[in-house]
C-alpha cells in the first residue's frame, strides 16, 4: 500500500504559485471583461507568456484551440493548454464534514486479492494515477508489467506524467519504477500509456506520448530488465507535435505468419486529427507507416488488438457524432491480414446513445457525474478482441431513461465484417451506471470482460471517502463468446468515487481507459480506484487483479451448481463441499476444489464431485471450484 504523507499546498510551492497565479489572473480578466467561459471569451484572441508550466507552450494562441483539436485531444498536455487558456479547470482537493471510510466489502467471485500498483511515498497534490494498460511476458508469466498515468512527475523537470508497475512473481507483489530522482524511467512522456513485450528480442516497450519525438509523438522506452528502472532506453514510435490516444498490440505467436510485428495506433491532430497507424516488423528498429482515415469525419482511435490464432490485425474506431452530451456514437473495425502493410475498413456500425449525464467542462467530452460541473469524461470506448477469426468488443451505451450507461458487447464471426445485435453484459436492473469496459481473451477461446459499476450504491460524490461508489465488475466467456457466465463483481470492495486534486490536471480526469490483455493462464486488468485517502480525500490509485483464463477440461456450461458447507458433528467440524454435473458422461474425470488456497484433486462420480475435510478448524472458510475456474463464484462457509 502506499505511504501517505503530509498534504503540501499548492500556495507553499513556488511553480505551483507562479503558475496558478498567472491562470488564474488570466481568469480574473475574462471575467472582467466578458465573463466567465462565456462563448465571447473563448473566442478572445490570447497568447499563452511566461508559462511556468512544462505542458504549455510559451506563445500558444488560444483561439487556435478548436483549429489543433486541443478540445477533442484526451492527453494532459491538451488539457493543461485548456487550463492556461481558461477553458477547463484543474483539479481541487475538496473537503468534508465527515471523514470515515467506509469501504462495503463484497463476497468474493471473480479475481482475487486487489494489488495497489502506487507503491512508495506521495505527495498532494501530484497524486493522480490512472488509465492502465496490462501485459505479461509469455515466457515467464511471473513477469507482468502495468503502465498508467502519474501525475507525481507534473512538475519535474523535465516533466513526467508517465509510470509502471512491475510484478515478477505472477502478480502477487508490484513495485512501482522509480529512479533515484524520485521520478519514473520515463523522463519527458506526457502519459497515454501502452506496455509491450516483444518476444524474438526479449524486450519491453513501455510506450507514451513523448516529448523527446517531436514535441508530442508517440514513443518511449525499452528494456530487457523491467524491474530495474535504470535500464529503460529511450526510442521513437513517430515523430510529430500533437499525437494522441496511442494503443499498442505485439504478435508473440510463433505459429503467425507475422510473428514478431509490434503495432502502434494512434490520432494525429497534425494532419486533420486522422487514424493512423505505425507496425515494426524488425522488434521495434524501425516503423512503417499507414493512414486509416484522414480526419473527416473524426473517428477516434479506440484500441488495437490482434487475432492470437492467425495473426490478422484489428483497429476499433469510434465516431463521436460531434461529442458532447447527449451525444450519439458508432463503431467502426479495420483489418490488416498482411502484418499491417494494407488496412480495410470492414464495420461501420449503426448509431447510438452514448453514456453520460451532462457535458463536461471540457464540453467535447460527455462526463458519467455531476459533481463538480461534470466528472469522469468517457465517451463509450472499449477494448476489441480476436481468437480465430472472431472479433469480440466491448462499449458502453446509454440505459435505458435515465440509465447512464450499460455495457455492451457484439460479436463477429467473419473476421470484423458483420457483428450480432448487442447483448447488455451486466445484468443488473438498476439505473445506476456501468461505463469504461475493457477485454481480453486467451488462446484457449475464454473471454474476459471489466468494466466500472455503480450498482452496489445509492449515490457517488467526488473525492469523498465516506460514499461508496463503485466495482470493478465482470464477465466471463468460456466459448469464445457464443454464451456467457453470470456477471460478477470482480474487485475486493465498493470503493468511493475518487477526486481528482493535481490542479495541473484537468479536473473532469479519471482515466481514460484500461487496457487487459491474457495469456492461456489468466485475464489481466487494472482499474482506477478510490479506497486509499490521502489529506482526507480519496483520490486516483491504480490497481490491479487477474482472473483465471483455463476453460478447464469440462466446459461451464456442463456443471449445475456448487455448494459448500461446514457440519457441526460431536467429533469434529466437517466441511463438506459437492459439484452436480449435468450428465455422467465426465464420470471418472476430475476437478479441483480449493479450499482457503489448498487445492484438492476430486473425482467425478456419476454426475457428482464431493470434498469432505474433517476436524475443519473454526471460522471462515473460501471453497472455490478453481478446475474448471470461473464457472461459479467462491462459497464462504463458517464452522462453529
Amino acid at each position: 500500500m502506499k505511504k501517505t504523507t503530509a498534504s503540501q499546498s499548492a500556495f507553499f510551492n513556488p511553480r505551483l504559485l507562479i503558475g496558478l497565479f498567472m491562470v488564474l489572473a488570466g481568469v480574473f480578466l475574462a471575467l472582467v471583461g466578458f465573463g466567465a467561459f462565456s462563448a465571447q471569451a473563448q473566442q478572445k484572441p490570447h497568447i499563452i507568456t511566461n508559462s511556468t508550466d512544462p505542458l504549455v507552450p510559451n506563445g500558444f494562441d488560444c483561439s487556435q484551440i478548436s483549429a489543433l483539436g486541443i478540445d477533442r485531444q484526451e492527453n494532459m498536455r491538451a488539457g493543461a493548454i485548456m487550463i492556461a487558456c481558461g477553458q477547463a479547470q484543474g483539479g481541487s482537493a475538496s473537503s468534508f464534514s465527515e471523514l470515515i471510510q467506509q469501504l462495503l466489502p463484497a463476497p468474493l467471485a471473480f479475481g482475487a486479492t486487489d494489488f495497489n500498483l502506487i507503491t512508495g511515498a506521495e505527495t498532494s497534490p501530484d497524486i493522480t494515477q490512472s488509465e492502465t494498460f496490462s501485459w505479461t511476458n509469455p515466457d515467464n508469466p511471473n513477469q507482468i508489467v502495468v503502465a498508467y498515468n502519474d501525475s507525481r512527475g507534473r512538475f519535474a523537470s523535465p516533466i513526467n506524467i508517465s509510470g509502471a508497475s512491475v510484478s515478477t512473481d505472477g502478480g502477487n507483489t508490484f513495485v512501482r519504477l522509480t529512479r533515484t530522482t524520485g521520478q519514473s524511467p520515463f523522463a519527458n512522456t506526457l502519459g497515454d500509456p501502452v506496455a509491450l513485450f516483444n518476444k524474438p528480442s526479449q524486450t519491453w516497450f513501455a510506450i507514451f506520448l513523448d516529448v523527446g519525438c517531436g514535441g508530442q509523438g508517440v514513443g518511449g522506452y525499452k528494456s530487457t530488465n523491467p524491474s530495474d528502472p535504470n535500464s529503460w532506453t529511450h526510442f521513437c514510435v513517430h515523430t510529430a507535435s500533437f499525437d494522441d490516444r496511442e494503443s499498442g498490440w505485439a504478435d508473440n505467436n510463433t505459429s503467425s505468419p507475422h510473428f514478431g510485428n509490434m503495432y502502434v495506433s494512434w490520432n494525429d491532430f497534425n494532419r486533420g486529427a486522422g487514424l493512423f497507424v505505425r507496425f515494426s516488423t524488425d522488434n521495434g528498429l524501425t516503423w512503417n507507416e499507414r493512414q486509416l482515415t484522414n480526419g473527416n469525419p473524426f473517428i477516434r482511435d479506440v484500441q488495437i488488438t490482434g487475432d492470437l490464432a492467425t495473426g490478422d490485425v484489428y483497429v476499433a474506431g469510434m465516431n463521436e457524432g460531434g461529442g458532447g452530451f447527449p451525444h450519439n456514437d458508432s463503431n467502426l473495425f479495420f483489418r490488416s491480414t498482411d502484418g499491417g502493410n494494407t488496412w480495410t475498413r470492414t464495420f461501420t456500425g449503426p448509431s447510438f446513445p452514448g453514456p453520460g449525464v451532462t457535458t463536461c467542462p471540457n464540453t467535447y467530452f460527455a462526463c458519467m457525474f455531476t459533481d463538480t460541473g461534470g466528472y469522469w469524461r468517457h465517451e463509450g470506448w472499449g477494448e476489441p478482441a480476436a481468437f480465430n477469426h472472431v472479433v469480440s468488443y466491448v462499449y458502453a451505451a446509454h440505459g435505458s431513461g435515465s440509465d447512464p450507461g450499460d455495457v455492451s458487447y457484439i460479436r463477429s464471426t467473419d473476421s470484423g465484417v458483420t457483428f450480432s445485435a448487442p447483448l447488455k453484459l451486466n445484468t443488473d436492473t438498476t439505473t445506476r451506471p456501468q461505463w469504461q469496459p475493457n477485454l481480453s481473451v486467451s488462446p484457449a477461446g475464454t473471454l474476459f470482460a471489466m468494466w466500472y459499476d455503480a450498482r452496489g450504491s445509492a449515490s457517488c460524490q467526488k473525492g469523498n471517502p465516506a460514499v461508496p461508489c463503485y466495482q470493478m465488475w465482470g464477465r466471463k466467456s468460456t466459448d469464445n463468446g457464443v454464451t456467457w457466465l453470470a456477471d460478477m463483481a470482480f474487485s475486493d470492495v465498493v470503493t468511493p468515487l475518487p477526486g481528482q486534486p493535481d490542479p495541473g490536471i484537468i479536473g473532469e480526469y479519471a482515466g481514460d481507459y484500461d487496457y487487459g490483455s491474457a495469456l492461456a493462464t489468466d485475464h489481466l486488468s487494472a482499474w482506477a480506484d478510490g479506497r486509499v485517502s490521502i489529506a482526507g480525500q480519496s483520490q486516483q490509485d491504480a490497481f490491479f487483479d487477474q482472473e483465471p483464463a483455463g476453460a478447464g477440461g469440462i466446459p461451464c456450461g456442463d456443471l449445475v451448481s456448487f455448494r459448500a458447507r461446514c457440519q457441526h458433528l460431536s467429533q469434529g467440524d466437517k466441511l463438506q463441499a459437492k459439484l452436480t454435473l449435468t450428465d455422467t458422461s465426465h464420470s471418472g474425470e476430475q476437478v479441483t476444489i480449493t479450499v482457503d488456497g489448498n487445492p484438492n484433486s476430486v473425482t467425478i462420480n456419476g454426475n457428482e464431485a464431493k470434498l469432505q475435510i474433517r476436524n475443519e478448524p473454526l471460522g471462515q472458510h473460501t471453497v472455490e471450484l478453481t478446475d474448471p475456474a470461473g464457472c461459479f463464484a467462491p462459497v464462504i462457509t463458517t464452522c462453529n
